[in-house]
């Protein structure tokens, strides 16, 4: 992270939920929930303006024993001066879906169900809720709504140089655990092709880094907050992964405004957990080129 100037710097994280037994049971730890706190100290030192947080905060949302470790990170948060938003992940409403919601809801009070945008160096992240089952129908159509013409009112907004998409559920991924949400893919992705500002849509839920580009548009998934690294697709038949060489086990994503570009730096943390370095760089730079 540039040190000179960290304030401008926005960081992502996404699925901190410490590993469940029965997860353990088909694929391995690496010193999963030590990896987390060490990211989380991190971000503590590094004290950045805001962190967005894209879902799988918890194992299980509705276990209140399960935020303990976020309660402490998030005091921290307020003590620095680190604004934290959040959009719900799949473990955070899995098993009692209304408590799980409760709980998360009592940790991020500016959270909306369906949706918010939240703004920051006239970067405008656009979060969304991917876990559509737990949605009524109106509230689908509520989203939708919402989601299309917030879209439409940002490329409008003088103020607003970029615009991010976030969700928990990749709308592209390798992962053979998980793939690619389908409904992600219909319902979010035509409206951020679209919109002339979106720049980068943001995910979690598959365990690894990923980088696709499709329609000119970059797609990233970031899962390495923590839990259980999730064998990939090598086969022919994958997606195109423009990150292939890049699988680190654990790791959080620093975003920079450039003019109405952006710069991305995945920090990896080191295997024997003494720091973390630049694992992968790269710039979207301020026009879009032509497809």
């Amino acid at each position: 992270m540039n040190q000179d100037d960290p304030k401008k710097e926005i960081l992502f994280l996404s699925d901190t939920q410490a590993p469940m037994w029965v997860e353990r049971l088909v694929l391995r730890t690496h010193q999963n929930t030590k990896a987390t706190t060490t990211i989380f100290a991190e971000i503590i030192r590094l004290k950045p303006a805001v962190l967005y947080w894209l879902g799988d905060i918890v194992s299980l949302g509705y276990r209140n024993n399960k935020w303990r470790i976020i309660d402490q990170f998030l005091a921290k948060c307020t003590e620095v001066g680190t604004a934290v938003y959040a959009i719900m992940g799949n473990h955070d409403v899995m098993g009692r879906p209304r408590k799980g919601a409760r709980n998360f809801q009592m940790r991020f009070p500016e959270h909306i169900p369906t949706g918010y945008v939240k703004t920051t160096d006239s970067i405008a992240v656009v979060m969304l809720n991917s876990n559509f089952s737990t949605l009524s129908v109106s509230d689908l159509i509520k989203q939708q709504t919402w989601y299309e013409q917030t879209l439409q009112e940002l490329d409008a907004d003088p103020t607003i140089k970029v615009v991010i998409v976030t969700c928990h559920h990749a709308p592209y991924s390798n992962s053979k655990l998980v793939g690619s949400s389908k409904l992600v893919q219909q319902r979010f992705v035509p409206s951020y092709i679209q919109s002339q500002k979106a720049r980068l849509f943001i995910t979690g839920h598959s365990h690894a880094f990923e980088r696709y580009q499709f329609e000119g548009k970059e797609f990233l998934v970031i899962g390495g907050g923590g839990g259980l690294r999730q064998p990939l697709n090598m086969s022919p038949s994958r997606l195109p992964d423009l990150a292939t060489p890049y699988k680190p086990l654990f790791h959080y994503l620093s975003v920079r405004r450039e003019d109405n570009g952006l710069h991305l730096t995945s920090y990896c943390l080191r295997k024997d957990f003494s720091g973390f370095d630049k694992g992968y760089e790269f710039e979207i730079p301020a026009e879009v080129p032509a497809t």
